[in-house]
């Protein structure tokens, strides 16, 4: 009987001792699932980043682009007793090369004696088309077409004493095959900048018309 009683006990404890560390388990599963939800539930996704990661605001604001103004006339100064007034040095020749160097010398030049330059442009290129006639007959047919390129470097101001020193320096330097010319700037000069566009300037005639 004795035994009896003790295996009875025994089980009903082993029972007791399965739910209550049935109990416990589940209570411990509870809380960490619980812990999970809080754990991956990410509230920063619902609020505001405060322009992390954005640049836009660091960087410098863009100006609008400005059109191009029209180069205008600009007033010829006069010259004065003891100063030239505005002249172009005009370099020309067949050679575009020889003909750009010997403009970048003389600015340069310039630069060197404290010549005041306003401006260093080019001309548009003048084609000349060079034409032979056959021996016997009268046809003719083109052999070449020479190219000439002009280069203008305008100086103001300078120096009556300076200028025999410049103009010197500046023809002893003076390459083969390139002309050279000093002249007094004029609007002239200033028109033959820009190409002349006839159709244009022949409607324009027939709407004034």
């Amino acid at each position: 009987m004795n035994t009896l009683l003790n295996k009875v006990l025994l089980l009903q404890n082993t029972q007791a001792l399965v739910c209550a560390g049935s109990s416990v388990q589940s209570q411990l599963l509870t809380t960490h699932m619980a812990l999970g939800v809080l754990l991956t539930n990410r509230q920063y996704r619902s609020m505001p980043t405060h322009g992390i990661g954005k640049y836009r605001h660091l960087l410098p604001k863009a100006l609008p682009k400005k059109k191009k103004d029209r180069v205008q006339v600009k007033q010829i100064k006069a010259a004065t007793a003891t100063e030239f007034g505005v002249f172009n040095v005009c370099v020309s020749g067949y050679d575009m090369t020889l003909v750009e160097h010997y403009s970048q010398y003389i600015h340069n030049l310039c630069n060197h004696l404290d010549i005041k330059v306003d401006e260093s442009y080019a001309l548009p290129t003048k084609s000349t088309e060079v034409m032979l006639m056959q021996e016997q007959g009268t046809k003719m047919y083109l052999d070449a077409v020479l190219k000439t390129h002009e280069r203008i470097v305008q100086i103001s101001e300078m120096k009556a004493t300076l200028f025999p020193i410049f103009m010197d320096v500046v023809l002893k330097n003076q390459p083969e095959g390139v002309r050279f010319c000093v002249k007094q700037h004029s609007e002239t000069d200033f028109q033959a900048r820009f190409k002349t566009r006839p159709e244009l300037e022949g409607l324009l005639a027939k709407i004034n018309n």
